[in-house]
């Protein structure tokens, strides 16, 4: 039962701007260490991301930039099981990894969340969030600091093995991956055997590509795609082009409609364009 379980935090909605991370060490089905370390993104803070975590800009100017965290991870942790609840910690490590210039040391990923909608029946389609299946196992910990988080992921991972009597290895041998992102229909209902599947997703701005082809692919990746916020979104996709503009007052009505509900305490993740389709492509 030996794996490292890591979390991070973002001072944005851009996936990069990595600012604190977190590793838990699992060896024998018992935690042996964890540690954090605060990360400084040379990124703009987002006062929406400030809010869940409470990490200010001011409290990273002399923390080391994201090419030395890597360096300290990946000489620990190369060629070991790397878990994270969701695929977003994954994302944000390749997409730091590649503003930094620097190459994703290797490592064997396995995300935990599938994990769990696998291993408790109650879980399949929806409540899979860390704060929900730790409340469930009876799991305290302090949500948003990636320490904490990295340990809470590590622990529901324990009782999932635990519960379905597959190994950590066996877990990382299922077949877990998701199914071809290029749906040739119209898709709108979230394929179940998608890595995200459970999550509403609303895309607004300019994107790349046309919007049916991204809410197919987000459908493929398992999202149930909408046309407007409303008070069941999860996922918030916006054009790369908008994206940069976050840090001033530019943004679209539904991106206004998303942080008013978000300061009224729904869980809504901001994401761009360019994350979004690293992500279900991970």
């Amino acid at each position: 039962m030996d794996f490292v379980v890591i979390d991070v935090e973002t001072a944005n909605p851009n996936l990069a701007s990595i600012c604190q991370v977190g590793i838990a060490v699992f060896s024998g089905g018992c935690l042996e260490e964890s540690w954090s370390s605060l990360v400084n993104p040379d990124d703009y803070f987002d006062s929406y991301n400030v809010a869940v975590h409470g990490i200010e800009e001011s409290q990273v100017v002399n923390a080391p930039r994201w090419a030395e965290v890597h360096d300290r991870l990946s000489k620990s942790y190369s060629n070991q099981i790397l878990a994270s609840h969701t695929p977003f910690d994954r994302t944000a490590v390749q997409r730091a990894c590649q503003k930094a210039g620097t190459t994703p040391f290797e490592c064997r990923w396995l995300d935990t969340a599938r994990v769990v909608r696998r291993t408790w029946p109650e879980f399949s389609k929806s409540g899979y969030g860390l704060a929900n299946v730790a409340s469930h196992l009876g799991i305290n910990f302090k949500h948003h600091d990636a320490e904490e988080d990295a340990r809470a992921a590590g622990e529901i991972l324990l009782r999932a093995i635990q519960e379905s009597g597959s190994t950590v290895d066996e877990w990382c041998s299922l077949s877990l991956k998701s199914n071809s992102l290029t749906a040739s229909t119209e898709a709108r209902d979230g394929n179940p055997d998608g890595p995200l599947f459970g999550n509403i997703v609303v895309f607004t701005g300019a994107l790349s590509v046309p919007r049916r082809e991204a809410a197919n692919a987000a459908a493929a990746a398992g999202c149930e795609v909408g046309t407007g916020v409303t008070k069941h979104t999860t996922i918030l996709v916006v054009g790369d082009q908008d994206i940069r503009k976050l840090a001033g007052s530019d943004k679209s009505s539904k991106h206004k409609k998303a942080e008013t509900l978000m300061a009224k305490g729904q869980l809504i993740r901001v994401v761009g364009e360019s994350d979004f389709g690293q992500l279900i492509n991970s």
